[in-house]
């Protein structure tokens, strides 16, 4: 697996255990954070709020590289109350991920699916699937 891959996994593995201080390490000082609530660069302490509140955790189904940084991961994603751990929802996103200099520097997600977040780092499903 690339450095950049390696990354983005060690990144969702802190997530899905609710490590915020292991997602800011992993994360530039400022990141870029991509939505359905918006868009906007933000200081990476925002990452652990985030985690705190928003009940998500993924399984990833697929990964894809561009070599360069790009990376992007078809997900199976869930959504709990965090107060109950109540399901409260669950579905296939993609998400497109900047890594720069061993580090997240952007992340956006893709509500539409796995086609979309390709589309958007400019990756081809064929050529750029990463074996693992």
């Amino acid at each position: 697996m690339n450095g950049e891959l390696a990354v983005v996994e060690e990144w969702l593995t802190a997530i899905n255990s609710g490590d915020g201080a292991r997602v800011e390490s992993l994360s530039h000082e400022e990141v870029e954070i991509v939505g359905p609530r918006g868009r906007g660069r933000a200081p990476r302490a925002i990452l652990s709020e985030w985690l705190g509140r928003s009940g998500f955790s993924s399984d990833p189904v697929r990964w894809f590289c561009g070599g360069d940084g790009r990376v992007v991961v078809e997900q199976q994603a869930r959504w709990t109350d965090p107060a109950t751990g109540a399901a409260q929802d669950s579905f296939r996103i993609g998400s497109f991920f900047r890594v720069t200099g061993g580090r997240v520097a952007a992340y956006e997600r893709f509500d539409a699916g796995v086609a979309a977040a390709l589309t958007a780092a400019g990756l081809d499903p064929e050529r750029d699937e990463a074996t693992r």
